[in-house]
C-alpha cells in the first residue's frame, strides 16, 4: 500500500533517515515509535507529501484516501461545531455544506432569476450525497462526537468559543468521519479524557483501513496496533507484536547484539595480536597481508544505542497531620449547573485519591477549591495542620520564565543546590545534555510540563494535587514518574486519563457523577483503582456497555 524504499532524509548535520525502508500493508494497525527528534512526525509528512526524502522513494498510490490526525491547532470559527467536523468527511463533506449553500441560495430572493440553475445543481448534489450515505452522515457525526466528550449543546454551538483543547477533538472527529483508506495519527489521546480515550479505542478496533500512530499511552498502543515501527539512528526496524511484546523483543535484540559485539571485539583483538606479533616476519609476510585485509572487510558490530531513564529519588517530605484535607457540605455551582450540592470527604495522611468522572463532572473544580485557586459557593475545604502543598495543573507552566534556559530556570529556584544535584534532577525528567541550554520559550508543550513537574517535585510537598500531571509527558518520563511517586511518602489527590498512572497509585477512588448521562451523588470507593476497575466491570464511570 505505501512503501519507504531506501530512503534518506538530512536536516543541516542532522541525519534523520539512511538507506531506510518501510511498509505499510492494508488493514494494518502500526505503532510508530522513537525518541523526540527520530523522525516520526518527519514519516508522516512524507506520506501526505508535505516532505519528501533526499533519496530513495516514498510510494503512495494515487486513489489511496489519507486522513492525517496532527497536534497543530487550527483556527476554527464561523461554523457549528457539527458542520466543522462534517467538513473534513471527503466527498460527503463537500457534499453537504453545498447543498447547505444551495439551501440559502433557494431562499434568497435575489437570485430568483438563477433558479432553473439552481434547482438542477441541487438534484445532482442531492443525487450524488444520497448515492454516498450523505444523510446519515449528520447522525455518524454527532456519535462521533458524543464519543469524544460533546454534549449536545456544545456540538449545535459555535466552534470558535472552544478552547484549543475542545478544537483538537473536532480536528479529530473530522478525520474519523472521512473513514480514510489509512489514518495517520500523531498523539490522538493527548486532548482526551478517559472515557473518550476507551471511545476512540472501540472505534479503531473495528476501523477496515491501515493505521499508522504515535502514542505516548502505553495502555492505548497495546490494545489496538499489531506491529511497531522503530525509527532507531536513522533506520526503521519492525517487530510484529503490540508495544510490550515491542519492549521484550527489543531487549533480547539487545542482549544479542552486546554478546555479538563482545565475541567480535574478542576475535579482532586476536588477530590485531597475530598481525603485531608477526608484522617484521618475512615468513608470516603473506599471511599477515590477508588477515589485514580480512579485517577491513569484515562489517563492524555496533554496541545497541543504550537509553538511560535517569531514576528520580525523592527526598523525604516533612510529616503533615492525619487529617491532610476535610471537605465539609460543599455547594458549587456555574450559572444553573450544580456542580457540588452538600458533598463532603476527609483526605487521610498517605492516601493517594484517584478523581474519576467524566467531562463537567467537577473533577477540575474540586481540585482547585483543595488548591484555593477556586472557592465554593458555601462549605469549606480545611486543610490540616504542617501542610505543604504542590499544585500541578496546565497554568502551572505559566510561571516559567520563557527567557531563562532549563538550567537557568532550576539555579534561580533552587539556588543553593549544586550544579551536579541540579544536572542530575535535569536528566530525571529526561533534559540531558545540551538539553538543559534550551530556551523554556523554545520549549513544546510536553517538555514544559517535565520542566514545572522537576521544579515542584525537587523539594517535595507533603500533599500532592495533580490535574493530568501526564498531558504531554512520554513513555518514558511517565513511568519514571510513577516509580517515583510509588515512593512517595505524602499524600496525594490527583486528576489522570492514563491508566497505567490510575493503577500504579490510585489508593482511594472518587467517582463524580455528574455530566454521566445519570446524575447522581459522588461515590467514595474506599479500595484501589485496580479493585474499583474489578467491582465495576468498566474502566471509567460513564461506560457502559
Amino acid at each position: 500500500m505505501i512503501s519507504f524504499s531506501n530512503i534518506n532524509k538530512q536536516y543541516g548535520k542532522q541525519l534523520i533517515f539512511v538507506d531506510a525502508s518501510f511498509q505499510l500493508n492494508p488493514g494494518e494497525k502500526v505503532g510508530l515509535v522513537g525518541p523526540n527528534g527520530a523522525g516520526k512526525t518527519t514519516l508522516f509528512r512524507m506520506v501526505v507529501g508535505e516532505e519528501a526524502p533526499d533519496e530513495g522513494d516514498v510510494s503512495v498510490p494515487k486513489r489511496l484516501t489519507i486522513g492525517y490526525f496532527r497536534q497543530d491547532e487550527e483556527e476554527m470559527q464561523g461554523r457549528s461545531v457539527l458542520d466543522e467536523a462534517i467538513a473534513g468527511s471527503g466527498r460527503a463533506g463537500d457534499l453537504h455544506h453545498e447543498l447547505e449553500a444551495l439551501h440559502r441560495a433557494m431562499e434568497d430572493p435575489e437570485r430568483a432569476d438563477e433558479m432553473d440553475r439552481i434547482l438542477a445543481r441541487f438534484g445532482e448534489v442531492q443525487e450524488e450525497y444520497e448515492h454516498l450515505g450523505g444523510y446519515s452522515l449528520e447522525a455518524q457525526a454527532r456519535e462521533v462526537l458524543h464519543g469524544l466528550g460533546f454534549k449536545d449543546d456544545q456540538i449545535d454551538g459555535d466552534v470558535g468559543a472552544l478552547s484549543g483543547g475542545w478544537k483538537m477533538r473536532v480536528a479529530l472527529a473530522r478525520v474519523l468521519l472521512g473513514r480514510p483508506d489509512v489514518l495517520l495519527m500523531d498523539e490522538p489521546t493527548n486532548h482526551l479524557d478517559i472515557e473518550s480515550i476507551i471511545w476512540l479505542e472501540q472505534f479503531l478496533k473495528t476501523f477496515q483501513g491501515a493505521l499508522l500512530m504515535t502514542s505516548h499511552d502505553r495502555e492505548f498502543m497495546n490494545r489496538i496496533v499489531s506491529k511497531i515501527a522503530e525509527i532507531d539512528a536513522g533506520e526503521i526496524i519492525t517487530y510484529s507484536g503490540n508495544y510490550d511484546f515491542y519492549e521484550r523483543e527489543r531487549a533480547i535484540r539487545e542482549t544479542n547484539q552486546q554478546a555479538a559485539f563482545a565475541r567480535q571485539q574478542s576475535m579482532l583483538a586476536k588477530e590485531q595480536r597475530f598481525i603485531d606479533r608477526f608484522r617484521t616476519h618475512a615468513a608470516k609476510a603473506a599471511q599477515v597481508q590477508s588477515r589485514i585485509k580480512a579485517l577491513d572487510k569484515i562489517e563492524k558490530i555496533e554496541l545497541p544505542k543504550q537509553r538511560h531513564v535517569v531514576k528520580f529519588e525523592f527526598r523525604i517530605p516533612p510529616r503533615s497531620g492525619d487529617q491532610v484535607a476535610v471537605i465539609e457540605d460543599l455547594h458549587k455551582s456555574y450559572g444553573a449547573r450544580v456542580i457540588y450540592d452538600g458533598f463532603s470527604l476527609t483526605i487521610r495522611r498517605g492516601e493517594r485519591w484517584a478523581v474519576m468522572g467524566r467531562n463537567g463532572a467537577g473533577k477540575t473544580t474540586l481540585l482547585k477549591m483543595i488548591a484555593g485557586v477556586s472557592a465554593p459557593d458555601s462549605g469549606s475545604v480545611r486543610l490540616g495542620a504542617s501542610l505543604n502543598m504542590g499544585y500541578f495543573a496546565q497554568q502551572s507552566l505559566e510561571v516559567l520564565d520563557p527567557e531563562l534556559t532549563i538550567f537557568e530556570q532550576l539555579q534561580r529556584d533552587f539556588p543553593q543546590d549544586g550544579i551536579g544535584s541540579l544536572r542530575s534532577l535535569a536528566g530525571a525528567f529526561q533534559f540531558s545534555g545540551d538539553d538543559v541550554d534550551k530556551k523554556i520559550r523554545a520549549l513544546s508543550g510536553g517538555e514544559k510540563s517535565r520542566l514545572a513537574m522537576a521544579r515542584m517535585l525537587y523539594n517535595p510537598p507533603n500533599f500532592l494535587v495533580l490535574d493530568e500531571p501526564t498531558n504531554h509527558l512520554d513513555l518514558a518520563t511517565k513511568e519514571m514518574l510513577v516509580e517515583a511517586l510509588k515512593d512517595f511518602e505524602g499524600t496525594m489527590i490527583f486528576v489522570s486519563h492514563d491508566r497505567m498512572f490510575l493503577r500504579g497509585l490510585g489508593s482511594r477512588v472518587l467517582e463524580l457523577g455528574g455530566e454521566s448521562g445519570v446524575e447522581r451523588e459522588p461515590v467514595v470507593y474506599p479500595g484501589s483503582y485496580v479493585e474499583y476497575v474489578r467491582n465495576l466491570g468498566h474502566e471509567a464511570p460513564g461506560i457502559y456497555s
